[in-house]
């Protein structure tokens, strides 16, 4: 949604004229996959990080407007709710010393950006689901004053027509209901592209699907919403029920969510954008003056931004990207599946085992898809989300036996993804240096059994048995992880708990 868009009211026409012109992008976008027209591989990959502004105190500081002007730099942007904002870090390529490149660029932009949020006495929180916030703090009018978010705002709101029911049962249980989509910005994430040709997309794709349950597992960072404990990784459901335009009528007619892992295998970057107009009406139904068409008959290359605007309001944890560049079309992966935090050198580490992993699958002669249910991946995902490292998957079985079995999400990270990962980083030609620091995490975290989801939680229950209240526990459980993510060590290695109290004698 990163598009420029004008607030509005749609008048009937408008709907058919922007399915007549999402057909006509699609018929555009399947002349240019047919005549091979898109950029060769160029190992290019890219990262956003949606991020927190807090104060002191832990509290969620509605201040975005005013630190991004003291920002001034545009990899900085806003994002849905006013204590919300976006980092983009330019397209690198994948090979070398890539990852301490990237680590040392977050590291420059992040405390950059926290000096310049303390002018306004806010602080930068790098974390899935800020355990502080309250259900006041997620209200429309706490969205950020943008147009777009606005006009999105008023259409899925306009599309359900009736309050959202926010109910997630964890390790308690929240049930309440938003008048707005703003609980959504909540949701704090990383999201990692990878540029990718046409014949290799579909590949990359099933791969991210199929590893996206490992990346939460080992990644999870968002264990609290409204004061409550729920699962490992509540920004998945959260994101979904939010986002939701189907009242409970439509949910029993089995109609799509918007916010979906998906319900099959591809083999195209066309079944994904087919999908999308086959099954989701327009939220924002603007069309643009190109006719995509033409412009392909005169050699030029489409713009397709009806369809690329379609496809930035259907939220895939693993979503296709049509982009240009330098005139040249390419595809990407994008890749959604990671909340933000908690240091830079975790999303570094989740980033170089997503590429390599990602890699590695997607050249297997015998690929995990073939042998794996999409339902038993779906599965995976909601079981990962639930239970974070502690999950249990169902995973197909080693060696030359056909089948699956049940595995413990450690076992099959650190026994079978890793040395992946790793032969998929050799493969994109990173050094080695780089290839064991940040998989190197990755196998800490599953050897200790922590990430940044067990550690809130084992940090927040120390609070309460020190005698904190909840309230209480969770403003200085955030306080803490402020603390040591600007510390930078990764989060296997924070001391789980509370500092001692200073004595002054």
């Amino acid at each position: 949604m990163g598009e420029k868009v004008v607030a509005g009211r749609f008048d009937l026409s408008d709907r058919q004229r922007y399915r007549d012109k999402l057909r006509q992008c699609l018929t555009g976008l399947e002349r240019l996959l047919a005549e091979k027209r898109f950029d060769r591989p160029r190992n290019l990959m890219g990262l956003e990080i949606e991020l927190n502004l807090a104060g002191a105190d832990g509290m969620p500081k509605m201040l975005n407007g005013q630190v991004l002007e003291r920002i001034a730099s545009r990899d900085f942007q806003t994002e849905l709710a006013m204590f919300n904002l976006e980092v983009n870090i330019p397209p690198h390529r994948l090979g070398g010393r890539v990852f301490d490149r990237l680590a040392e660029e977050l590291r420059t932009s992040l405390a950059y950006a926290d000096r310049k949020a303390g002018e306004v006495d806010a602080g930068i929180v790098m974390i899935g689901i800020l355990p502080t916030l309250d259900r006041d703090d997620l209200v429309s009018s706490n969205l950020s004053d943008v147009d777009r978010y606005t006009l999105l705002n008023d259409q899925i709101v306009a599309a359900r027509g009736e309050e959202f029911t926010l109910d997630i049962d964890g390790v308690e249980h929240l049930s309440c209901t938003s008048k707005s989509i703003a609980p959504e910005a909540a949701c704090t994430s990383v999201q990692l592209h990878l540029q990718v040709t046409p014949a290799r997309f579909a590949d990359v794709w099933n791969a991210a699907q199929a590893v996206a349950a490992a990346q939460i597992a080992v990644g999870a960072n968002s264990p609290f919403l409204f004061g409550r404990e729920l699962w490992r990784e509540s920004r998945p459901p959260l994101f979904q029920q939010s986002t939701d335009t189907r009242p409970p009528e439509l949910q029993a007619q089995g109609v799509r969510p918007r916010t979906w892992f998906g319900e099959r295998w591809v083999t195209s970057a066309y079944d994904l954008f087919e999908e999308n107009l086959r099954y989701y009406p327009a939220l924002l139904p603007i069309c643009d003056d190109e006719d995509p068409l033409e412009v392909l008959d005169r050699g030029g290359t489409p713009s397709l931004a009806e369809l690329v605007l379609h496809n930035g309001t259907i939220y895939r944890w693993n979503r296709p990207v049509y982009g240009i560049a330098d005139g040249v079309p390419h595809l990407r992966v994008e890749n959604r599946v990671l909340p933000a935090g908690p240091t830079v050198i975790d999303v570094v580490a989740n980033a170089a085992f997503f590429y390599g992993v990602v890699r590695a699958l997607a050249e297997e002669s015998r690929p995990v898809w073939s042998r794996l249910p999409f339902e038993a991946a779906a599965a995976n995902f909601d079981a990962a989300c639930k239970d974070g490292i502690d999950a249990r998957f169902t995973w197909p079985r080693r060696g030359r036996y056909s089948g699956t079995t049940e595995v413990d999400a450690v076992s099959l990270i650190r026994d079978e993804l890793l040395p992946l990962a790793e032969a998929g980083l050799d493969a994109w030609g990173v050094e080695p240096a780089d290839r064991d620091l940040y998989l190197g995490v990755i196998e800490e975290r599953c050897r200790r059994r922590v990430n940044g989801a067990s550690w809130q939680a084992a940090t927040f229950h120390k609070a309460l048995d020190a005698g904190l209240s909840r309230e209480d526990a969770l403003a200085a459980t955030t306080r803490r992880y402020r603390e040591l993510m600007h510390k930078g060590e990764p989060v296997h290695s924070w001391p789980v708990g509370l500092p001692e109290p200073v004595s002054l004698g």
